[in-house]
């Protein structure tokens, strides 16, 4: 069972989301909280699975309580900015602050739902509106250092700092093959059918770049590959 706290001003949006997701036989919401210095509270306290978490409310806002959750070592659960606003410092800090996942308020219940359970497998998340803007940012900004991450021919591989500035190993080919499908949003399935490879061998691969990386979820490890130019 998927446990989900949802985080949110709105008293009605979140009766909607909690409809939504309580329809599902493998998620259940255990609790509402109203602002972002209640949804940390209950966070530390009720240790949910995935945390929903609105950007403007009263108190504190959600990119603060996103940073402040992100910091406590008790609490693993990873958290999806859920906005109206389609706004890019919205969409960065959200991110910077530790965020897995950025959705609009304007998405389908089913993408809700996918979103629920995508980070509740240790996947990260971004609306498909979002994603471009995303690669864009990193990828204008990059600095090359494939050099550094895999082996090129004729080249010895060495180490990159990693997301969180901690110095990481090589990446192996294959590794750099599913990492590259990552930053192209490709679900495991379908990295997956891409390398004609099996489900379980990507998620090994998954885990290893995260590790390797220093990353907590794909949407860091994706952040990483096209500010490197990885991808």
């Amino acid at each position: 069972m998927i446990r989900v706290l949802l985080v949110d001003d709105h008293a009605m949006l979140r009766a909607g989301f909690r409809t939504i997701l309580d329809t599902q036989p493998d998620i259940e919401v255990i609790a509402e909280a109203a602002t972002g210095a209640e949804g940390v509270e209950l966070a530390v306290r009720l240790q949910p699975d995935v945390i929903t978490m609105d950007v403007q409310m009263p108190d504190m806002d959600g990119i603060e309580a996103t940073r402040r959750i992100v910091a406590e070592p008790a609490v693993a659960a990873p958290i999806a900015i859920v906005t109206t606003f389609d706004r890019d410092d919205y969409l960065f800090q959200a991110l910077e602050a530790g965020a897995s996942g950025f959705l609009l308020k304007n998405a389908g219940p089913e993408e809700l739902i996918s979103a629920v359970r995508a980070l509740a497998s240790g996947e990260g998340i971004l609306a498909p509106e979002v994603t471009r803007r995303v690669l864009a940012r990193f990828t204008a900004s990059a600095a090359p250092v494939a050099d550094s991450v895999g082996s090129a021919p004729g080249k010895a591989a060495g180490r990159a700092p990693a997301a969180g500035g901690v110095l990481i190993e090589p990446l192996t080919e294959r590794e750099q093959d599913v990492l590259t499908l990552m930053a192209d949003a490709r679900s495991n399935a379908e990295i997956a059918s891409a390398l004609f490879i099996g489900e379980a061998t990507v998620k090994t691969h998954v885990s290893r770049i995260l590790q390797k990386l220093g990353a907590r979820d794909r949407v860091q490890a994706v952040v990483f590959a096209h500010r490197h130019g990885l991808s």
